[in-house]
Order: C-alpha cells, then structure tokens, then sequence
C-alpha cells in the first residue's frame, strides 16, 4: 500500500490517524515535530502526506510548501480544526489534494486517502 507521513502537534491526533490507516494496509510515519517530518520526507519515499494546519513553530501551510520542494509529486490532505476558505484555497493552490475538519472522522480520512491515492 502507500508510505504516509502524519504531521500534527498534537500526540493522540498522530496516534488515531495512524491506527486508522494502518489497519487499511498502510505504512504510516507519525511526527509531531515539523523539522523531523521535513526531514524524513527528504530521505524517504513519501505518496501521501497528512498535515495539520495549525502546528508550533511553522504553519502546515508552510510544511506543504517545503514538502512540495522537495518532493513535488507528493499527495496532500491538510487537517484542521478551524476550517476557513482562505486556508483552504491556499492549501490547494500550493497542491494539497484535500481537505479534513477535525475531529477526523474514520469514514471521511478512509474515502479521502483512498481517493487521493488513485488519482
């Protein structure tokens, strides 16, 4: 299945998401540090990576904009708990392919990763 790489400055959020697509035959990586997801995408194969919008130090808006740097390829779904258009627009002009509103329900992060992945 896909390498997926889950970014959130919050543990359980990580820990959920993981546990949910691990068990759709994923390999998951979780972090909550945004230096150490960046790092890891640049020396590991990424599909699709999960961030969260609102992180310590950088916006997930900016962990995108790096990620999409050094892997220009990769799929995006950003997570938020304070949806707003203008994020939302800002998202998918830098190549985020969806978007979730926390609290992330099972259904909706299963259909968007799989839909995401086939395109």
């Amino acid at each position: 299945m896909a390498e997926i790489l889950v970014l959130d400055d919050v543990l359980d959020a990580v820990i959920l998401i993981k546990k949910i697509l691990t068990r759709q035959g994923h390999n998951v990586q979780t972090f909550t540090e945004e230096e150490d997801a960046i790092s890891h995408a640049g020396k590991n194969h990424i599909d699709l990576a999960i961030l969260d919008i609102k992180l310590k130090k950088m916006s997930g808006i900016q962990v995108l904009e790096q990620l999409k740097q050094i892997r220009p390829a990769i799929k995006v779904i950003m997570l938020t708990g304070y949806p707003t258009i203008e994020t939302a627009r800002e998202a998918i002009d830098l190549g985020a392919g969806e978007y979730c509103v926390k609290p992330i329900d099972k259904q909706e992060l299963e259909e968007k990763v799989a839909g995401i992945l086939t395109k």
